[in-house]
C-alpha cells in the first residue's frame, strides 16, 4: 500500500473555494490529508469538495466569512472541532481581500479596515485559536500565503502590500513562538499567478512579466506544490522561511 506524505493529517485552508486556495486544498488532499475547505460561497465550496472526492481524496466544506472578526473565527474553530475532534495538523492562511491598485490618497478607510480584517486579523485570530493545541501535541505546520507585494514596493499597492508584509512578519514571530514546541510556520509569497482575476488583467501584467527571469506567471499548481512541500516531512527543519513562487520577480 502506498503511504502518502500527509496521510491521516487534517488541514484547514482558508479562502479555498477558488483560485490558489482551491488548488492548495486539492493538492493537500492528493497528498493524503483530509482537507477542510472554507469560504463564503457554499456552491463553490461544494464544487471543490466534489473535485477532491473525484480525484480520490477527502474534504469537508465549512462556510466561513472571515471578515466577521472574532465571532467568525470562534464559529469556524467550533465547526472544525466538531468535524475533526482533534487538533489540526496543517493550517493554511490563504483567505485575502483583494483590492485594485489605487493611489494611497484614494483608498477609503472602510477598504483599509476590510483588507486588514481578512488579510491580517483573521490569520492572527485563527493562529491563536489553533496553534496552542498544535504546540501541545508537539507538531503542526502553519503556512501563510503572502505575496511578492509584501516583499517589494509597488506603486498603487500600498494597502495590499502592507497586509501581506504583516503576514510575512507574523511568520517570523510565530516561528520563534511556536517552533520550539514543534510547530513549523512558513510563508509562500506568490507573484502573478494564473487565475480568473489575473487573466482579466493579462495586458497589464505582460510588460512586467517580460522583465522577470521566468518570463511568465506562475500556475496554480506551482503555488500549491510549494504548500504541500512546506506542510510535509521534507520541510521538517524549515522554520520562519519565505518561499517565493514568483519567477524571480522579487530577486530583481
Amino acid at each position: 500500500m502506498t503511504v502518502t506524505p500527509l496521510q491521516d493529517q487534517t488541514a484547514l485552508v482558508t479562502g479555498s473555494t477558488d483560485g490558489i486556495g482551491a488548488a492548495i486544498a486539492t493538492q493537500l488532499a492528493a497528498a493524503g490529508a483530509h482537507v477542510l475547505v472554507t469560504g463564503r460561497d457554499s456552491g463553490r465550496g461544494r464544487d471543490v469538495v466534489a473535485a477532491v472526492a473525484a480525484a480520490g481524496g477527502t474534504a469537508t466544506f465549512l462556510r466561513a466569512d472571515l471578515a466577521g472578526g472574532s465571532a467568525a473565527v470562534t464559529g469556524l474553530a467550533a465547526a472544525v472541532h466538531d468535524t475533526t475532534g482533534r487538533p489540526l495538523d496543517i493550517l493554511v492562511h490563504n483567505a485575502a481581500r483583494l483590492v485594485d491598485p489605487a493611489p494611497t490618497d484614494q483608498v477609503d478607510e472602510d477598504v483599509i479596515t476590510g483588507v486588514l480584517a481578512v488579510n491580517v486579523t483573521a490569520a492572527f485570530l485563527l493562529t491563536a485559536a489553533f496553534a496552542p493545541a498544535m504546540a501541545a501535541a508537539g507538531s503542526g505546520a502553519i503556512i501563510n500565503i503572502g505575496s511578492v507585494n509584501g516583499l517589494i514596493g509597488m506603486a498603487g499597492s500600498a494597502l495590499y502590500g502592507a497586509s501581506k508584509a504583516a503576514l510575512h512578519s507574523l511568520t517570523r514571530s510565530w516561528a520563534a513562538e511556536y517552533g520550539p514546541r514543534g510547530v513549523r510556520v512558513n510563508t509562500i509569497a506568490p507573484g502573478p499567478t494564473l487565475t480568473r482575476r489575473t487573466e482579466a488583467i493579462s495586458d497589464h501584467l505582460a510588460p512586467m512579466l517580460a522583465r522577470v527571469p521566468s518570463r511568465r506567471a506562475s500556475t496554480l499548481d506551482e503555488v500549491a506544490a510549494a504548500a504541500v512541500f512546506l506542510a510535509g516531512p521534507a520541510a521538517a527543519n524549515i522554520h520562519g522561511a519565505t518561499l517565493t513562487v514568483d519567477g524571480g520577480w522579487s530577486a530583481l
